[in-house]
């Protein structure tokens, strides 16, 4: 690694993580929950980190976010952020979106690290506060993906107005629960699940070769014990994306 790496950042919409790194060589990922704010962890953080030699950004968590990112690089090592964007292809990967713009740059970003580290055909699934599918073939071209609310959006949403308690799902024998509370708890993580398993199927029939699962997000582990496939699991994906860029 280079004496002067890169400092690589992704602001997602509750959480923001970074590592430091290198020709795609990365320190261990730091993760803090941000609240729409820089956290006073993060500030403690920084402040021991020498002056990177750029500043890589996958911003989705909003303006607000970017602009207090961007302040603090100014005033730790007087360095601007380079933010990424969409684009419609780049590093082997073309994705299927006529609009760049509207694909989120955390998704792209984990297409294009994800097509650098895997042969054939790839099934991401980021889980973080809302769930999201890519499916790109061995060739790099994406085929589009779809998007559902993430487990604490979707229990959110059915307890709204409710007096069922919010509970926690258990190893059950089977993928549905005797209670409410429960059934709530049990369908927000088989919903999300079962439709891994039915996209890697679909995108296995397409491309005629068994496909690669990836899972990355903060909530991964949570659909880890209810998958019936084998996954790889990388949390660092949207940074390792970042590290190509640099």
């Amino acid at each position: 690694m280079s004496a002067i790496p890169n400092l690589l950042v992704d602001i997602g919409n509750t959480s923001l993580k970074w590592a430091i790194g290198e020709s795609g060589v990365l320190s261990e990922m730091q993760t803090l929950r941000h609240g729409r704010g820089l956290p006073i962890d993060l500030h403690a953080a920084w402040e021991q980190l020498k002056r990177p030699r750029r500043i890589l950004v996958s911003n989705v968590g909003g303006t607000r976010m970017g602009e207090a990112v961007k302040n603090a690089c100014r005033a730790y090592w007087e360095r601007e952020p380079i933010f990424a964007a969409t684009e419609h292809s780049a590093h082997g990967v073309t994705i299927a979106y006529e609009r760049p713009e509207r694909l989120g740059v955390d998704r792209w970003l984990v297409l294009l690290a994800a097509h650098r580290t895997c042969e054939g055909p790839v099934l991401i699934v980021d889980a973080g506060t809302a769930i999201t599918y890519d499916l790109m073939l061995g060739n790099g071209r994406h085929l589009g993906g779809l998007i559902l609310p993430g487990i604490e959006t979707m229990r959110d949403g059915l307890l709204a107005g409710t007096h069922i308690p919010r509970v926690e799902p258990t190893e059950l024998a089977d993928p549905w629960a005797a209670d409410t509370g429960d059934a709530i708890a049990a369908g927000s993580i088989q919903a999300p699940t079962a439709l891994a398993e039915r996209l890697l199927e679909r995108l296995a029939r397409q491309a005629g070769s068994t496909p690669t699962c990836i899972l990355t997000g903060g909530d991964a582990d949570r659909l880890i014990p209810a998958l019936g496939i084998l996954v790889q699991q990388r949390p660092d994906l949207v940074l390792q994306g970042l590290a190509l860029l640099a």
